[in-house]
């Protein structure tokens, strides 16, 4: 599961670790929550002249996926992940994986593990190496009923490794700058072409940092969520140890 996640780059540094000629600024953000905007990049149709990036580009999408045969969205889950081992056969990713694989940038994420009576533990699990991270994600176009469109995105996930497992059984995908282009690549490549990029990262790629419950809050958005906490010291959440449709701010960048 990744139901909360943090970018503190800056646009410059974004931009040169996703292959982007360049990003609009934006603050760090260090509480990303679903239903708010999220970056991602994907493959671009064709690249600019006298360029040697990459062909990719950027948007801000919703963060929940909603399929564009979704009638009322009032009576849709809110689908910010999508289980990676199947979600080339479900109905709600299936045209997602097939023509619109993306990858989200990240500083790390956070994670809750339950404690004995239900409360639960916050961590911010980060890479070991202190630098960007790509979660694999998908990106879904949805006309509403008036005529607007948004564009709305999940994160894809698949059992946890060894860093995390004792928290939780799920992690984001992660996918590895070297593969960028491979999984970006929908026009010549299908899902099962890059299936074998749809694991756990491996063993201590990740570090897992105990963290107060101010992470809980969406309104709580500045560094000190990420502030170390002894475990045992740490306060019990007055909300749900999980984040999910309950969250509803919308703010842009």
């Amino acid at each position: 599961m990744c139901g909360r996640f943090a970018l503190t780059a800056t646009p410059d540094q974004t931009a040169a670790f996703l292959g982007l000629e360049g990003l609009d600024d934006f603050p760090a953000r260090y509480n990303i929550a679903p239903t708010q905007p999220i970056l991602m990049a994907m493959a671009g149709e064709r690249r600019a002249p006298g360029s040697n990036l990459p062909d990719r580009r950027a948007l801000l999408v919703r963060w929940g996926l909603i399929p564009a045969w979704v009638k009322d969205t009032k009576d849709f889950p809110l689908l910010f992940n999508a289980r990676s081992e199947g979600a080339a056969e479900k109905a709600s990713f299936r045209t997602a994986m097939r023509h619109r694989r993306a990858v989200v940038p990240a500083s790390g994420f956070y994670e809750w593990r339950k404690n004995a009576g239900g409360k639960g533990q916050a961590y911010w699990i980060r890479p070991r190496h202190g630098r960007l991270v790509a979660f694999a994600a998908l990106m879904e176009p949805y006309a509403e009923p008036g005529g607007s469109e948004i564009d709305t995105g999940a994160i894809l996930t698949t059992r946890a490794n060894a860093d995390i497992g004792h928290i939780h059984e799920r992690m984001p995908v992660v996918i590895d700058p070297e593969h960028f282009s491979r999984w970006l690549d929908c026009r010549t490549l299908e899902p099962r072409d890059v299936a074998d990029l749809l694991r756990p990262a491996e063993e201590g790629f990740f570090e897992a940092v105990p963290v107060s419950d101010l992470v809980n809050k969406v309104a709580n958005t500045g560094p000190e969520i990420q502030e170390r906490q002894a475990a045992e010291a740490v306060a019990a959440p007055k909300e749900p140890a999980r984040p999910g449709a309950g969250d509803r701010q919308l703010t842009l960048f």
